[in-house]
């Protein structure tokens, strides 16, 4: 598999890590954008299985993986604020994007501000929710993440294989392929502050705060002004236990119309985690767009 170049690039607030596949060539560059808690390597499968002369770039979102860490992640639309400044460097190349979860989401944060960037749009499961859900939620208090059941996730390891042993039998990692998982565990880590062992490169409290204020910003404030044709795959959708079940789709049914999506695609057989699950078929749809 290519190995990825690992660049920095600063903003005003702190350095946003991200990661080039290939060279930029004649047809248009791909950026992806990995969902809450996660990092920029868990599309290494996915890049592995596109033809091997795809420019691909794939930042770490602020608070995730080796970008800088912020006190909190109130703002959902703040996420895209940081990655604005990346997409400014590619200015001039056509992009396709593609976004998982709250990738997704950010995706369409940025096709609104920089319309002329996008060739086309790849929403992989966003979590875009039906516009009632968003009223009233940004005049809320503030959550103190320490509440929130994210907050309490081990955060010491002594190494990525320990990881990957505990995790490999436990849902929803026991359905992902299983080098996708090791990616998972293996850039997942950083060396601990305390010098023993490592932690969660996106720390627990930032991320409970991502799941916290996920109803606070309304990207339906925005979506009008995405005009990239858009590709939507959702996975099958129900009544889902909590906020934290991911084994049904968040998206909101009528995201398609909404945003007059070409290719609106359930795919059945899958959780929220389509690109873990099948990264195969994921970049098979993006090289069919590309």
């Amino acid at each position: 598999m290519r190995a990825p170049r690992e660049h920095r690039l600063a903003t005003p607030d702190g350095d946003i890590c991200w990661f080039e596949w290939g060279v930029p060539g004649a047809g248009p560059s791909l950026l992806l954008l990995h969902a809450t808690g996660f990092h920029a390597r868990l599309w290494d499968q996915v890049v592995a299985a596109l033809p091997v002369d795809t420019h691909v770039v794939a930042p770490d979102h602020r608070g995730h993986g080796r970008s800088f860490k912020p006190a909190s992640l109130a703002d959902w639309g703040g996420n895209a604020t940081a990655l604005l400044p990346l997409l400014d460097r590619f200015a001039g190349r056509p992009l396709v994007g593609c976004g998982h979860s709250m990738g997704g989401t950010v995706l369409t944060r940025l096709a609104a501000e920089r319309p002329e960037a996008f060739r086309r749009l790849l929403l992989i499961d966003p979590v875009i929710m039906a516009p009632g859900l968003y009223e009233g939620q940004a005049a809320l208090p503030m959550p103190d993440p320490a509440e929130h059941p994210v907050a309490r996730r081990r955060n010491q390891w002594a190494n990525a294989e320990e990881m990957r042993a505990r995790f490999a039998d436990r849902l929803p990692y026991s359905r992902w392929q299983a080098q996708v998982l090791a990616d998972y565990c293996d850039y997942g880590l950083l060396p601990a502050a305390s010098g023993d062992g490592y932690a969660l490169a996106c720390p627990p409290a930032l991320e409970a705060s991502m799941y916290q204020n996920a109803l606070r910003t309304d990207p339906h404030a925005w979506l009008g002004a995405v005009k990239a044709p858009v590709t939507l795959i959702r996975a099958p959708t129900g009544e889902r236990g909590d906020a934290m079940d991911f084994s049904l789709s968040p998206t909101w049914t009528g995201l398609g119309p909404a945003l007059h999506a070409e290719v609106d695609e359930l795919w059945a057989g899958h959780s929220h985690f389509i690109p873990m699950e099948a990264p195969r078929r994921v970049a098979d749809l993006i090289a069919a767009t590309l």
